[in-house]
């Protein structure tokens, strides 16, 4: 039996673990912290810095679990350095809001624990295909997690976007950038922009424009089923498409980007009964508007 499908399973793992620590250089001190945790459960746990940003070796075959420490960022760069390869990752929170890196760094000897009672499940995330055509050739690949934004940049004024949703034309944007998210990328840049929340769960892509000229052009969620095909006619001279924050290449005439649905998933592992819309009442301060927000920022005081 794989190594992995002792967590697949969703039972407990009844063997050691091959984990790996990922993170920032920030994080040494509780990448140590983490290890000892694993190593007092019996894991064996190898330590990998700055991973997604060239210095840090892919990943091993064998490897059962994936600790992620730092924040979202860093649950992203975790995600492209796994590549077609994804395995299991649990994310301890290092920075503030944390939607994905979920688990409070004071949790983690909790959360290893119930993780090997096997008290915990595994919640699949839908990945994108990024492939930028120029001249007809592919010239850059890219997974990602979140999203992919085409942006007009310098001279700051509007370009057209043209979407094409399998082959046939959907609309023509006149706007400062498009944002084009996967369900669990709709509370980033996708939220900041005004789109809309999707439940994670989803296989769909949210199509958000930035500052359109037309007050009909609205978000559209549609089917990742479908093949998506941005093209961009006549570009500012600054124009860029960016994959989960990072920029890709600038944007020349005549470029076109295809977004599909990846075959591997982002897995989370996600310990106790925190759901969904806890997540939402936690990070985005639903359950008390400010007051609630001001106390979470305090601990939890009164």
């Amino acid at each position: 039996m794989p190594p992995t499908s002792r967590l697949r399973s969703g039972q407990p793992p009844g063997e050691p673990l091959d984990v790996v620590i990922v993170g920032s250089a920030a994080g040494a001190d509780e990448a140590g912290r983490v290890a000892a945790i694993l190593a007092a459960h019996g894991h064996r746990a190898t330590r990998v810095v700055e991973t997604g940003q060239g210095s840090a070796p892919p990943p091993s075959p064998g490897i059962d679990l994936v600790v992620v420490l730092g924040g979202d960022g860093s649950i992203l760069r975790a995600a492209r350095w796994l590549g077609s390869t994804q395995v299991p990752a649990l994310g301890v929170n290092l920075g503030r809001l944390g939607f994905l890196a979920d688990t409070p760094r004071q949790d983690v000897a909790a959360a290893l624990a119930e993780l090997a009672a096997g008290r915990f499940r595994l919640v699949d995330h839908m990945m994108f295909e990024f492939e930028l055509v120029r001249g007809g050739v592919v010239v850059r690949r890219e997974l990602g997690l979140n999203e992919t934004t085409v942006l007009a940049g310098p001279p700051f004024t509007m370009i057209e976007i043209d979407l094409v949703v399998d082959g046939e034309p959907a609309t023509t944007y006149r706007a400062d950038g498009l944002i084009i998210s996967t369900p669990v990328g709709s509370t980033a840049y996708n939220l900041s922009a005004g789109g809309p929340i999707v439940r994670k769960d989803m296989d769909a892509f949210v199509f958000t424009p930035l500052n359109p000229h037309t007050l009909t052009n609205r978000t559209v969620i549609d089917s990742a089923a479908r093949g998506y095909e941005v093209r961009v006619p006549l570009p500012n001279a600054g124009s860029a498409c960016l994959v989960d924050g990072r920029v890709i290449a600038p944007l020349v005439p005549g470029d076109a980007i295809r977004i599909r649905r990846a075959e591997p998933r982002f897995t989370l592992v996600e310990i106790g009964g925190h759901g969904y819309y806890d997540t939402l009442r936690d990070k985005l301060a639903w359950g008390g508007g400010l007051r609630a927000a001001e106390r979470a920022a305090r601990g939890g005081e009164v």
